[in-house]
């Protein structure tokens, strides 16, 4: 073989598999779970919107020139598209984890005492002892 045809062989060895969607199969999504993919691309539609209106509002109330105007409403929109997704995924991330936890505890039969030291059933002496004391 070529030295062309080695080189193309040793850069294939080396190779693995495409990071992304495939890396954590079982692990929680916020992109594969039903609302909250919806609910993300919503938060960022309106986070865009309204940061560019408030800027070019604002920007229009200031007496600035159309073309700054344009310039600081777009970039206000941008932020704001940014700062929405990053307070949907969020809130998306620790919904999507109390959702996994109520299934488990479902699951389970309720709540594992040790975690949740309140929900703890109390110990089967303390009725010997209620009794004792009202007799």
């Amino acid at each position: 073989m070529s030295k062309k045809d080695d080189k193309g062989a040793e850069k294939g060895k080396g190779k693995k598999g495409k990071k992304g969607k495939g890396s954590a199969a079982g692990a929680p999504s916020i992109a594969a779970h039903p609302r909250a993919s919806y609910q993300v691309r919503r938060a960022k539609g309106w986070g865009g919107i309204i940061g560019f209106a408030l800027a070019a509002y604002f920007s229009y109330k200031a007496g600035v020139p159309t073309a700054d105007l344009g310039m600081r409403a777009l970039i206000a929109g941008i932020v704001g598209y940014m700062l929405a997704w990053a307070c949907a995924v969020t809130v998306w991330r620790h919904l999507v984890l109390a959702e996994l936890r109520a299934a488990v505890e479902g699951a389970t039969g309720g709540a594992d005492p040790d975690l949740i030291p309140a929900r703890a059933p109390e110990p089967a002496t303390a009725g010997v002892e209620q009794a004792a004391a009202g007799s």
